[in-house]
């Protein structure tokens, strides 16, 4: 979108539960640790990588959100509230799988549709997770609903978002815990006006974690014990991280279970933070600070230790708006295994991180996308597509290798 500122029997059943999510969340083409070793050892400098793209499909309105299923579609949700089923093999269905248009509140550039991710049993039970912009008043909202019967949908847990429309957060993901994972932006406008990054009391400008397979309560979900703020007076218990401004598009990495967030700066710097599982309860800094220079003296703490992001970027040369996306595991490039994408909303050059086996990361620009990317996606075999706003397209994406030009040798004069 434009500038987003802007225990016996039933641990065992626990158990087979968490294995069977773990198996499902890591069915890319990766043959477990040694394979991925063996791909990481093989992966090429940034600086010899481009990406190259390939449109596939057009007529989409608004796509904003991109998910893989385990049947090979690709599932989009367009921005009034349908979802859109996509196969290499038939190409784009005519009709929305899901049309969730009488629930969401579109109004604003940055309201809508704004999240979609299936569960992971979803070949079972066909259940999808979706965060949305309810009707009337903009709240933020995530429910679960089974794809092509929205009337069976159920309402987990909404955060009141009235007063302004734009840093609505949005992704839904799983983690390899078995554990559902959402974005939510600040509250809007701009200059953090509620001071919600670092208010712990509200869900603004926090990625939370939830448990969605049990219910707890009068909720439909549980909260996580090991939730960094369970017993924290005062703190809402489903937050795992706090500090973000608007983390637009995340992605949980398969294999080690790491979360990569694209926060949306405010008019300095775009940043990219990379979390591993150990870090639940990082502060990653907003509106202290935007990105690591200081943003607000008056938010900031000297007994706070705050995370700094892994790559930042600054506002000039067209770049206006980070937008997220995963890290490369698939099997038709492994030069590029391991190597995480995201790319700018305005300017549409592509960034990649790789971490570096001694620690600290590489990082390079390695080309453009078509215009105006809002999402970054995966299909079930760990291969890349992205997502064009207001052209309406999607397309495939493709790593390059580009070796180095060894100079010829200067003959003797």
């Amino acid at each position: 979108m434009s500038r987003r500122r802007l225990r016996p029997a039933a641990m065992l059943a626990g158990l087979l539960v968490t294995a069977l999510s773990a198996l499902l969340l890591t069915s890319v083409s990766v043959a477990g640790d040694a394979a991925a070793e063996t791909s990481h050892t093989r992966a090429t400098p940034l600086t010899e990588l481009t990406v190259a793209t390939e449109q596939v499909a057009s007529g989409l309105r608004r796509p904003i959100a991109i998910t893989g299923l385990p049947d090979g579609r690709m599932l989009i949700a367009e921005k009034a509230g349908t979802v859109r089923a996509y196969h290499p093999g038939t190409g784009l269905a005519a009709e929305p799988v899901l049309d969730l248009t009488a629930l969401v509140d579109p109004s604003n550039n940055e309201r809508g549709l704004l999240g979609i991710t299936p569960a992971p049993n979803f070949a079972r039970t066909g259940l999808l997770y979706v965060a949305y912009t309810s009707l009337p008043a903009g709240a933020l909202t995530l429910a679960r609903v089974p794809i092509g019967a929205p009337d069976r949908l159920q309402v987990l847990l909404t955060q009141e978002h009235a007063e302004y429309g734009n840093h609505n957060g949005g992704q839904v993901a799983f983690g390899r815990d078995g554990y559902l994972y959402w974005s939510l932006g600040d509250g809007g406008h701009a200059n953090d006006p509620f001071k919600a990054g670092q208010d712990l009391g509200t869900l603004l400008g926090k990625i939370v974690r939830i448990d969605v397979n049990r219910a707890c309560g009068t909720k439909l979900y549980c909260v996580p014990s090991d939730n960094p703020f369970v017993r924290r007076a005062g703190a809402r218990p489903e937050i795992w991280l706090y500090g973000l401004r608007n983390p637009w598009r995340f992605s949980v990495d398969p294999v080690d279970g790491s979360l990569w967030i694209g926060d949306v700066g405010q008019g300095l710097v775009e940043e990219i933070n990379h979390i591993r599982p150990w870090q639940g309860g990082a502060n990653l800094g907003w509106s202290c600070r935007e990105g690591t220079p200081i943003f607000d003296p008056e938010q900031c703490r000297s007994d706070v230790r705050y995370t700094d992001p892994v790559f930042e970027y600054d506002h000039y040369n067209d770049n206006c708006s980070v937008t997220g996306g995963p890290v490369y595991r698939g099997a038709k490039t492994p030069q590029a295994y391991g190597t995480y994408i995201a790319a700018d909303y305005c300017s549409t050059r592509v960034f990649a991180v790789r971490p570096k086996s001694g620690g600290g990361y590489d990082t390079a620009t390695i080309g453009n996308f078509p215009t105006q990317p809002t999402a970054i996606g995966t299909d079930v075999t760990g291969e890349l597509y992205v997502l064009s706003d207001l052209p309406g397209w999607l397309s495939r994406v493709r790593f390059q290798h580009v070796p180095p030009v060894t100079p010829s040798p200067v003959a003797n004069r």
